[in-house]
């Protein structure tokens, strides 16, 4: 085949052939079709977009190029979920011993954070000793002892992933609903687990920030998981405000712990519980323990210990504090109508919690600290935020994007914590 007659066919709005799309992933991946070559072809699938067999193809040739995890002999049934990320989303932390703690093996490969949006590994990489790095023989021993492994996805899973995604990032061709669904997928499938819950995040601390659009995205990757024989289900959660009270790295990580605790605002709480029960029923264990319950009597948080231990991390040990600290107060008395979840994660940003780039350190302390949510009070001179950085000179830039952030006594727009779900 050549290069040139794929970009044509779908330039012109045809529907490539399985041979087409396996044989181009597979010469890209390779280095037989260029750079430009498949630049080319991105931006005429973001103009003409995919049909679901294109899709599905596409997503199984990337699958295709690299190694897949195999847990089929494990006791437990395995379920996983992928969030498309957010301000706040700490939800993996106490969610993947919760229901390893309810019956399930739960293989979780993660990523780190860019731009406004945290990472899991960074957040866990705060817990003193903890590692990410497993290799696929260390996950399945841990799914075996510990019920549960967060770790980092290796290189030789969906190599044609990385490669083209790399790609797409610099082309202007991220936004494309099917490409994006065909990159999530080709890694959770990599994975290897039977069933697949997806938390596709919508609002403006989101990649959709839509309902539409999220949707479309939802929908799409459902499809794919089905056709690939995993069973697959999504929910449409709101991303219009962060998740919980802190946002940062260690932060994090403590409020999870809070909620693991049989604590913790009533939101991570919430998504935590919905999110396992829709693990536990695409597992085939609905009618066992309930999650809620598991965090009620201590079996969530024995999981969580287990599994941080397994990875070298110390769970007794302090968790990093940021060297300084600054409230930015309230400037009058009323009712917290609106906090945007997008400025708060850029404040987040600037202060130190994330990265730029993908090679960036991030400060394991740095973040914000929210003392009210959407529909709580707040008066005048009362701390509004609290900004944590290891770097003073940070603070300015930071207050200047969360002052206008927050709206007091306004219409309250706020979207439903569930908004729909798919599958």
């Amino acid at each position: 085949m050549e290069a040139i007659d794929v970009i044509t066919a779908k330039r012109d709005g045809g529907e490539l052939t399985r041979d087409q799309i396996r044989w181009v992933v597979d010469a890209y991946t390779r280095g037989e079709v260029a750079e430009e070559q498949m630049a080319a072809l991105s931006m005429a699938v973001v103009w003409r977009g995919m049909t679901r067999a294109e899709v599905s193809e596409w997503t199984r040739a990337m699958l295709d190029s690299g190694q897949r995890l195999d847990f089929t002999g494990l006791a437990r049934p395995t379920t996983d979920k992928h969030s498309t990320g957010g301000v706040g989303d700490k939800i993996t932390l106490p969610l993947t011993p919760t229901v390893a703690a309810c019956g399930a093996a739960v293989p979780q490969l993660s990523g780190r954070g860019l731009g406004h949006t945290g990472g899991t590994l960074d957040k866990l990489e705060s817990v003193p000793g903890w590692r990410a790095d497993l290799t696929p023989e260390q996950m399945l021993e841990q799914l075996v002892t510990a019920g549960c492994a967060v770790c980092a996805a290796g290189p030789d899973l969906a190599p044609a992933d990385r490669k083209l995604y790399a790609l797409r990032d610099v082309t202007g061709t991220v936004e494309s609903i099917p490409l994006i669904a065909a990159s999530i997928m080709s890694k959770k499938l990599a994975e290897g687990t039977s069933s697949l819950v997806l938390d596709v995040k919508v609002g403006s601390g989101a990649f959709m920030k839509d309902a539409a659009s999220a949707r479309e995205l939802a929908e799409t990757m459902v499809a794919i998981g089905t056709d690939h024989g995993v069973r697959t289900r999504a929910l449409l959660t709101a991303m219009d405000t962060p998740l919980g009270r802190r946002v940062g790295n260690a932060l994090e990580v403590a409020e999870a712990v809070e909620v693991l605790s049989g604590g913790g605002p009533d939101d991570v709480v919430e998504l935590t519980v919905e999110l396992a029960r829709e693990m536990l029923r695409a597992a085939g264990l609905s009618g066992g323990t309930d999650p809620a319950d598991a965090l009620r009597d201590g079996s969530a948080m024995e999981s969580w210990r287990r599994m941080v231990a397994a990875q070298g991390g110390d769970p007794d040990a302090a968790l990093p504090v940021a060297a300084e600290q600054r409230d930015i107060l309230s400037p009058a008395t009323g009712t917290l109508t609106r906090l945007d979840a997008y400025a708060v994660g850029f404040a987040a940003w600037r202060l130190g919690a994330g990265r730029a780039r993908k090679e960036d350190a991030v400060s394991p302390g740095a973040g914000v600290e929210l003392h009210a949510k959407p529909g709580e009070p707040v008066r005048a001179g009362r701390p509004l935020f609290t900004l944590h950085t290891d770097d003073p000179a940070r603070f300015d830039r930071a207050a200047e994007v969360l002052a206008d952030s927050f709206s007091l006594d306004g219409p309250e727009r706020r979207l439903p914590l569930v908004v729909d779900r798919i599958g």
